[in-house]
């Protein structure tokens, strides 16, 4: 004998679900008031569909860049600031080189020191070049000590100008290898040539100058580009009749220029180190990591 399944009254358990779905929504209302309204929840998600369905579509028509071509932001920072100092440069130095005025000089020693923050000085302790805004050329590598060459200097296209025939002003800087420090070796990788010569009291007051200039700092900036190293004076030159007022080593003039670089319009003033904290080689702009 077969079992007859009991009836379901769908009308009214149709009304307890409605009156459940109000109850439900009234006390989700209750407790939070700020929620947007559920009997709106099939249009908002309506729209919440439609525009994630707009955001896909913009982001599959970005062209595809390759985000491994882009420069770091560091690297874009530094850029900005290099633009910048040879920005506020070109609003006070000449076109063609010449010896700066007393107050240009002032303004670009400020330049200097809030884009490079080095204490640049066009006088020091009462000396002063006979230009601080010249011509820079390329120089040789020198000695170092008796029987040095170009095989102790690095490798690569950094040997390409060769060791100069002579000495550099000073003479050698260590009696023999053994006795070539590290620092040493960065005096003469990073050396500068100035016209001591030309200085209207070397020969009247040679014996002070001559200590005073050996291996003193100066910051060297390519007024182009931006570029600056600090260097040490390690020789004397170049003559006056090359149309040069600086040298620079091979590792200077690579830094300022490039590879190709030979000569170029630059900035050379004295840094202001009594202690002796400043490094020689490239100045880094400071620049905050995004």
């Amino acid at each position: 004998m077969s079992k007859t399944a009991p009836k379901i009254e769908f009308e009214g358990l149709r009304s307890k679900l409605k009156l459940k779905k109000l109850e439900a929504q009234n006390l989700f209302v209750e407790k939070y008031p700020q929620a947007f309204d559920v009997s709106n929840l099939r249009r908002r998600s309506s729209q919440l569909l439609g525009a994630g369905i707009l955001t896909g579509t913009l982001f599959l028509a970005i062209p595809n860049v390759d985000l491994k071509s882009l420069p770091p932001p560091n690297q874009e920072v530094k850029n900005v600031e290099i633009s910048s100092l040879t920005k506020s440069l070109s609003g006070i130095l000449p076109d063609r080189v010449r010896p700066l005025t007393h107050d240009e000089e002032k303004k670009v020693e400020q330049i200097l020191q809030n884009n490079l923050n080095i204490k640049a000085k066009a006088t020091l302790e009462g000396e002063h070049l006979n230009t601080t805004y010249g011509i820079i050329g390329a120089e040789q590598h020198l000695a170092r000590f008796p029987g040095d060459s170009t095989n102790y200097h690095g490798q690569g296209i950094i040997l390409r100008e060769g060791m100069a025939p002579g000495l550099g002003a000073w003479g050698y800087f260590a009696s023999s290898k053994e006795k070539l420090t590290q620092d040493l070796e960065e005096k003469e990788k990073w050396y500068a040539v100035v016209q001591t010569l030309y200085l209207e009291s070397w020969n009247r007051r040679f014996p002070y100058l001559r200590d005073w200039y050996k291996y003193r700092k100066v910051l060297i900036v390519n007024t182009k580009n931006g570029n600056a190293v600090v260097a040490d004076v390690a020789d004397s030159g170049p003559a006056a009749w090359t149309g040069k007022h600086f040298g620079g080593s091979p590792e200077v003039m690579q830094y300022l220029g490039g590879e190709r670089y030979k000569k170029g319009s630059v900035l050379v003033f004295f840094v202001d180190d009594p202690e002796n904290k400043i490094p020689l080689g490239p100045v880094y702009y400071n620049y905050k990591e995004i």
